[in-house]
C-alpha cells in the first residue's frame, strides 16, 4: 500500500507552477501506478487562469472548491465544486477562476486505451 499526504516531503518536492496560473503537486505518479499517469492537486487563486494547453493524456478535473469557466475544445461551461470534467487526450483546455474564492482541483490523468 502507498499512502501520500499533500504535505509529505516527497509530495511537496513536486510542487510546480501549472500552466501559468496555478500551483500543483503530484500526489501519485506512473512511477507507482500502471494504468494511471498521475493524480495531482491543483490550486488556482481567484482571478487566475490555467492557460490553454494540450496534454497527451486524457484527464478528469474534479472541482473540490470554488469554480470558474472551463474550456475543452470549442466548448465552454461554468463549473463549480462537485463537478467532474472529462478532457479527451489532445484537446485544448483551460480553466479561469472567476469565482469569489480560490479553486481547488483534483486532476486524474491516464493514457487512452
Amino acid at each position: 500500500m502507498i499512502v501520500r499526504h499533500l504535505n509529505d516531503p516527497e509530495v511537496l518536492q513536486t510542487t510546480y507552477r501549472a500552466h501559468g496560473g496555478g500551483i500543483a503537486r503530484m500526489i501519485l505518479t506512473s512511477h507507482f501506478m500502471q494504468g494511471i499517469e498521475f493524480l495531482a492537486y491543483a490550486y488556482l487563486p481567484k482571478g487566475n487562469t490555467l492557460e490553454a494547453h494540450i496534454d497527451p493524456v486524457e484527464e478528469i478535473y474534479f472541482i473540490l472548491q470554488g469554480g470558474g469557466l472551463m474550456r475543452v475544445g470549442d466548448d465552454e461551461k461554468s463549473v463549480k465544486a462537485g463537478d467532474a470534467v472529462w478532457i479527451p487526450a489532445g484537446d485544448l483546455h483551460s480553466l479561469t477562476n472567476n469565482s469569489d474564492e480560490d479553486t481547488v482541483v483534483l486532476v486524474v490523468a491516464a493514457y487512452p486505451r
